[in-house]
């Protein structure tokens, strides 16, 4: 797994590390005009088309590597992992100065921090302007902040199931699942990975995403009131025997478990705050003159069964960048009921609007535009 080493990082917090490992995967080649940053999603990983050692598929598979959406016959993405997280680039797992995992004395970071990484990874690579930045859900939001941040390394944003901020009832979940972690008597104020590590916690903290990530729709067809077994970590409660354990319970708790052999808490924690925290126009009178400075093209994709971040949300992204002077503008309106997830498993759907894109910006052929929001 390719790292690099970015010396005196200075995050928005005002803390300065003397150096930053960053975790990041390349595919294709580059030719000095094709590069496409991909921002992954909240726990996703720079792994955006599998890993090195063949593990897995990685979380897009469907949409980068040879003859896909974003062609890497044709593109030269790279995806980085960003600081914070724990899966090679450094966060609260990662060692500390001292030797021992730094926890959550780790420095808070930002979205804003991501997007700094990032620029200081591509000038390590020799990648002066890309050709676009894509990414969805928080990614989205990291692929806006491009077009704010570095509005001439770019020519081209999508961003993908996403919105400018998160609104009052996505901000309230987030909280409950941060409490759910450090609630648990392991988390033991984030110093725990010498002993055991708050998974129950965890686990319920990625239940209620999981959640968030689904449509009414979409859980009524896949789950329905159905019944099934389940064996969870969690001690049941006295009247389980007597009421039947659902078919939806039994998904969650696999998803949960599945989560929690692959993440760490403290991570969990410090991005959702980053999430949490984000508004594209802070410091700005509005989102219009924080992305007034991009004049390329943006293509802002949503989906109508995505409560998480709604349609309408994206379209007032889109009207920002129109009112803003963006060259082209496109609100791309996917009919799903797959919810939030959409953008990950909905490819048929996905795939066409943003090969177009990338290949004529607004003007490709399977791009359409919901003019004057949803």
């Amino acid at each position: 797994m390719p790292t690099t080493e970015l010396d005196g990082f200075t995050f928005a917090c005002g803390d300065t590390v003397d150096s930053l490992t960053v975790a990041y995967r390349t595919y294709g080649d580059y030719t000095g005009s094709n590069a496409v940053l991909v921002c992954h999603a909240l726990t996703g990983s720079q792994h955006v088309r599998g890993r090195a050692d063949g593990d897995d598929r990685g979380w897009w598979p469907d949409i980068v590597g040879p003859g896909c959406p974003i062609d890497t016959t044709e593109y030269f993405v790279v995806c980085a992992n960003v600081p914070g997280s724990c899966h090679g680039t450094d966060g609260p797992p990662a060692d500390g100065p001292g030797g021992d995992p730094w926890g959550t004395a780790f420095p808070p970071v930002t979205v804003p921090d991501w997007t700094r990484c990032q620029r200081r990874l591509l000038d390590t690579l020799g990648v002066d302007r890309l050709h676009a930045v894509v990414g969805g859900s928080v990614g989205g939001m990291n692929a806006l902040d491009w077009a704010r941040r570095y509005p001439d390394d770019v020519h081209l944003i999508a961003a993908v199931a996403t919105a400018p901020r998160l609104d009052a009832q996505c901000l309230g979940l987030n909280a409950i699942a941060r409490r759910a972690i450090r609630g648990d008597p392991n988390w033991n104020d984030g110093d725990y990975y010498g002993g055991a590590h708050p998974d129950r916690g965890l686990a319920l903290a990625r239940q209620l995403g999981h959640v968030m990530y689904l449509s009414k729709a979409s859980m009524a067809d896949k789950f329905g009131r159905r019944t099934a077994t389940t064996d969870t970590a969690l001690p049941a409660d006295p009247a389980a025997e007597f009421f039947a354990t659902r078919d939806v319970e039994s998904y969650l708790d696999y998803q949960a478990d599945t989560f929690v052999a692959r993440f760490d808490a403290n991570s969990y924690l410090y991005l959702l705050r980053a999430m949490d925290a984000y508004d594209l126009a802070a410091g700005r009178p509005s989102v219009a003159d924080a992305l007034a400075a991009f004049d390329g093209d943006a293509l802002v994709l949503s989906f109508t069964g995505d409560w998480h971040f709604t349609a309408a949300q994206s379209a007032t992204v889109a009207d920002a960048f129109r009112a803003g002077g963006a060259a082209g503008v496109a609100h791309h309106v996917v009919d799903s009921d797959y919810g939030h997830d959409a953008f990950l498993v909905d490819s048929a759907a996905v795939g066409p609007p943003l090969a177009d894109f990338l290949a004529a910006g607004t003007d490709g052929a399977a791009v359409t535009d919901a003019t004057g929001g949803v």
